[in-house]
């Protein structure tokens, strides 16, 4: 899920070197923090949280494949 997160989200920003992934493992399942530089925080939340939370279904739906369960949080370097 992590690589997955990573692939998407630095074909969104103008800085994939600043794209960051951290997993950790919470009381649910997995934690996956994206980091990105503040300037792509935009591109990442998009208009109303629409980018967001289509990154966040798309990871989702992914690890419900996998029959694991994994929260994303978004934020900047």
């Amino acid at each position: 899920m992590k690589d997955l997160l990573e692939l998407i989200a630095k074909n969104l920003v103008d800085k994939p070197d600043a794209v960051s992934v951290n997993e950790t493992e919470g009381e649910r399942g997995s934690v996956l923090e994206l980091k990105v530089a503040q300037e792509d925080m935009g591109k990442v939340i998009g208009k109303q949280g629409k980018i967001a939370k289509a990154i966040r279904t798309v990871v989702r739906a992914a690890a419900i494949h996998n029959d694991v369960h994994v929260t994303v949080e978004i934020s900047e370097n």
